[in-house]
């Protein structure tokens, strides 16, 4: 019995805009302008918070496929939110887009050492950060995709050591 290998296909042209985005910035006005920009582009399941301690309990009730979070707010700043997220994931793929008015390296070394895929400079332009979002999503939909075949695989391994053992055992 062979087993066949499926590869994961990129996803279709406009699968992105069913994904599940987060925005976060302490600023309702930043909130608000992502939250338009994205269902202006047809993005279906975007939830919008004002309250960086909101993420990590909104995370885990329902994983998010893109996060874009902003750095400097009160309570817990970007960063913690990002260290939080990666000790709840794991080695899974923690898919966040850091959103600063700050572009000196100190503030872009940490975030990318905090778990950032990514940046979005404020003010936003458009274009870039509905790129940015969409290029963000074919990586997590991709990894997404090859986990599911890896956990697939292991299935198959597992069901076939069992058959291997039951017929050893016969």
């Amino acid at each position: 019995m062979s087993a066949v290998l499926e590869i994961p296909q990129v996803p279709e042209a406009n699968g992105h805009l069913q994904a599940r985005v987060l925005v976060v910035d302490d600023q309702p006005a930043n909130t608000l302008l992502l939250g338009r920009m994205l269902a202006s582009e047809g993005y279906t399941n975007v939830v919008t918070v004002n309250d960086s301690t909101e993420v990590l309990g909104l995370q885990r009730t329902a994983p998010f496929d893109a996060i874009l979070l902003d750095i400097r707010m009160p309570k817990l700043d970007g960063f913690g939110v990002m260290r939080l997220l990666k000790e709840e994931a794991g080695d899974d793929y923690v898919p966040v887009i850091v959103l600063t008015a700050q572009t000196d390296d100190d503030t872009r070394l940490r975030a990318l050492a905090e778990g950032a895929k990514d940046f979005v400079t404020k003010p936003f332009n458009r274009a870039e950060v509905l790129n940015r979002i969409r290029n963000l999503l074919e990586v997590r939909l991709l990894h997404r995709r090859v986990r599911e075949q890896n956990e697939l695989l292991e299935q198959r391994v597992r069901e076939r050591t069992t058959e291997l053992n039951e017929t050893r055992l016969e």
